[in-house]
């Protein structure tokens, strides 16, 4: 399930149907299956399960029924949803659920939902023998000396045979979560001196009672600490297990609902009523919060997009991929929001302007730190295109810069701006100071309307076809730039990285194909090359069946990109011409890491007329080759990516404090040495506007320090002095 506090990727509302963009699909509404009246055999789950079934089957990309076959791929899902870590379900207790793994297909009809019942029935036997384990776990010290390890990645470990061994599961994972409080608790000691002073007394009055519960303790000498560790550790459980135990009716709809959702695509959800209502206000875009879209995966709370010009995008801390462990409210203890649902979660993390929200994040690199954020409306002006001048001295070019953050456009203001225009301006601005060349960046660019990756391409190059729409009645629409005149005609670079999805690798791939521009970044793009569309399943019920509303919405997969060249975009995403070390590789990130995702396909390609290249296209990436290789800031984000791979498959960690602490050492100096900024000071970046006072001097600046320190930027300017 994915939850979007900002709308970033592509979406096809009804009210974008209506401009005929994909007038293929505007009468399946009459194909969906309905409950015709109400009967008082009927319950709200056979109304909602129905209208489901009939939405998937009859307007989903895929074309898939939902079956026994279907069922069998939909409860894997149900079962990570439900006990992800692997943390509460015993192989006993799965002999029970797997009477239903062909079943859920025919439960989604009937509205009989056993599956839910059984699994209920499970879990609150088991909650509260878990609480009783922690309990008693978390009652005296831990031997931190004692060999043992622990499995940190749950899709590795397996269903344990029975409570007993469920039990020493859990006696690891509180160790581990112990060790980590610990650890905090004793750095923010160590840096407060008071405190230190205070800690070590009381230390020192239960010293002789505690001598006895282990020579570990002598070593530490963190009694006071220790015991405040596992006091936290248990709250923090407590409140889990408490969520688990009352977790609502709606909350295991969900479950059940979105693992059959899921299994047709990733992008394919159930939104139950009170998402339906927060997804219309993100399309507002008017919510206060931090600016960050989030999804959720197994137990765990992940970041997947940071919105430009957001409060989280103005922290530079919070990055995508991170996992969110823990929200404060300013200065208030933390609230642990690993199993919490994801709307739940965001409750916590949304806010009036101006109030703090602290998140204890895990960075894929398994480095834990607090990113405290002041909460804000998103800062327009800074998710707004882009332009500036950029001088590097060895490059003996000017080249002109855009960044295009997402494509933007307002469908219900024709007068209002949008992203296309505002890069044409840019484009004139640019011709006006005599630039040689163009840098086009759209790195962590998600996407946005389908309108101006269309129209944006078309600036490039004289008119022709940019993007093929497949739908899922295998009817394909051709979107093509009607506009003969070409806005720009000097050589361009497009910046691509997994983080660039939808309608930017929708641009990028155009003018890949065209031979109109070199496309420049890290190994592939993030491969979303789906169209989804929203669908208010109250839209569907019929007039005597009211009463079963509101039954949420539906977000479907409806479509699929296609290049002229006939190649899809989806799975695979676009492959630069010249590949460049990304700091991102690390990350199993891009449509073909995420389970069912739609496989890649090809099409039949269209006619269009090639660019007239005036370079050398082998030379210029044979010199780009050289360069990177002995470029020392390249180097340095090689070997992060080495390391950091090697990081994510070190999955088993040893339960001693020695080795919990040198461990997390390493992480921690290791991240600082790869994070480190080195400027190039060669570089000049000119603004295309006048600064007017010391506040936008102090954005400027920071601005073109991020040019600076990227070494992506030079090597652009460096391949476009080859291309000239």
């Amino acid at each position: 399930m994915k939850f979007l506090l900002f709308l970033a990727l592509i979406t096809v509302t009804p009210s974008l149907l209506a401009q005929n963009l994909f007038s293929s699909e505007r009468e399946e509404r009459q194909n969906l299956g309905t409950v015709t009246g109400k009967d008082p055999g009927y319950t709200r789950e056979m109304v909602l399960g129905n209208i489901l079934k009939g939405a998937l089957e009859n307007m989903h990309l895929a074309n898939k029924t939902i079956d026994d076959s279907l069922s069998k791929e939909a409860f894997k899902l149900y079962l990570d949803r439900i006990d992800y870590g692997k943390q509460f379900l015993t192989q006993k207790d799965l002999k029970t659920l797997n009477k239903y793994s062909d079943k859920m297909d025919d439960e989604l009809v009937s509205g009989r939902l056993d599956l839910i019942t059984e699994t209920s029935k499970i879990m609150d036997k088991r909650i509260p023998e878990v609480q009783a384990w922690i309990a008693e776990i978390l009652a005296k010290p831990m031997d931190y000396n004692k060999k043992e390890n622990i499995e940190t990645d749950a899709e590795k470990r397996k269903f344990l045979k029975d409570e007993k061994e469920l039990k020493v599961l859990w006696s690891k994972i509180l160790k581990y979560d112990v060790m980590g409080r610990l650890a905090d608790l004793k750095e923010e000691r160590d840096q407060d001196p008071a405190k230190k002073a205070e800690e070590l007394k009381k230390s020192k009055k239960k010293k002789k009672k505690s001598q006895a519960d282990g020579e570990d303790l002598k070593k530490l000498d963190d009694v006071a600490l220790e015991a405040k560790a596992r006091q936290k550790t248990g709250e923090s459980y407590k409140k889990i297990l408490e969520r688990l135990k009352d977790e609502k009716h709606n909350d295991k709809l969900d479950k059940f609902y979105n693992s059959i959702a899921r299994v047709y695509d990733p992008h394919t959800s159930y939104l139950i009523p009170e998402e339906k209502e927060d997804f219309d206000i993100d399309m507002s875009g008017k919510l206060e919060g931090i600016g960050a879209i989030l999804r959720e995966e197994g137990s765990y709370i992940k970041v997947e997009k940071i919105v430009p010009g957001s409060a989280s995008w103005k922290t530079k801390e919070l990055d995508s991929e991170d996992t969110i462990l823990k929200v404060a409210q300013g200065k208030e203890e933390p609230v642990d929001v690993v199993d919490m649902p994801l709307r739940e979660a965001v409750k916590l993390i949304r806010g009036k302007k101006g109030s703090e929200v602290r998140l204890t994040v895990k960075k894929p690199n398994g480095l834990i730190k607090t990113v405290p954020i002041i909460r804000d409306v998103v800062e327009i002006d800074e998710s707004y295109v882009k332009g500036s001048v950029l001088e590097l001295d060895k490059a003996k070019t000017k080249v002109g810069y855009i960044n295009v953050p997402k494509f933007y456009r307002d469908f219900n203001d024709r007068q209002g701006r949008n992203c296309t225009d505002d890069v044409r301006k840019e484009l004139v601005r640019l011709k006006k100071e005599n630039i040689q060349g163009l840098i086009l960046d759209l790195r962590n660019n998600g996407g946005g309307a389908l309108e101006d990756a269309r129209m944006i391409s078309g600036l490039f190059f004289e008119k022709g076809p940019v993007v093929q729409v497949k739908a899922s009645t295998g009817t394909v629409e051709i979107l093509a730039d009607q506009d003969p005149s070409v806005e720009f005609d000097k050589p361009m670079i497009v910046l691509i990285n997994r983080f660039s999805a939808s309608a930017s690798e929708i641009v990028a791939a155009a003018l890949q194909d065209y031979g109109r521009a070199l496309v420049v970044g890290g190994e592939f793009s993030h491969g979303k090359g789906t169209v989804q569309l929203v669908v208010d399943l109250d839209n569907y019920v019929a007039p005597m069946a009211k009463a079963y509303s509101p039954l949420g919405a539906l977000k479907i997969t409806i479509q699929k990109f296609f290049r002229v060249n006939g190649s899809s975009t989806q799975y695979k995403g676009v492959t630069p011409d010249i590949i460049l070390p990304d700091p991102y590789s690390h990350l199993e990130s891009g449509e073909q890491f995420l389970k069912h995702s739609i496989p890649w396909a090809k099409v039949q390609a269209v006619p269009f007329k090639t660019w007239k290249k005036a370079y050398n296209e082998k030379k210029v990436v044979t010199a780009s080759k050289k360069r990177v290789k002995e470029n020392p800031r390249f180097e340095r984000i090689r070997e992060s990516i080495a390391w950091y791979d090697l990081r994510r498959k070190q999955t088993v960690k040893d339960l001693t404090m020695e080795a919990y602490l040198k461990d997390r050492k390493e992480v921690k100096e290791r991240s600082e040495a790869f994070e480190k900024e080195e400027e190039d000071k060669d570089l000049v970046v000119k603004s295309l506007d006048p600064v007017k006072d010391k506040v936008a001097q102090e954005k400027f600046d920071e601005y073109a320090k991020t040019l600076r320190v990227d070494p992506v930027i030079e090597e652009s300017m460096l391949i476009l002095k080859d291309m000239l």
